[in-house]
């Protein structure tokens, strides 16, 4: 191919090409996550001791009143 000084420059214009610019801007969007509180009761068995008791009286005999005592019950 060979340069000829006679021609004519031309041009040919291709159609256009699409270069993108993309921005990017914080939009709050709020999720929404739901929470089921379930307030579970249980009866735990705690031992809570209690004492019974009973009171009774008991007469102590000497060991001299107790022998004169039995003494009398013989001689009847």
């Amino acid at each position: 191919m060979s340069f000829c000084p006679q021609c004519s420059t031309q041009y040919v214009v291709d159609p256009p090409i699409r270069v993108y610019e993309d921005y990017f801007y914080p939009q709050v969007v709020q999720v929404i996550h739901p929470i089921e509180i379930i307030k579970r009761h249980h009866c735990v068995p705690v031992p809570h001791h209690i004492a019974a008791y009973s009171v009774k009286d008991e007469f102590c005999h000497t060991a001299g009143l107790k022998s004169d005592h039995m003494r009398h019950f013989a001689k009847r």
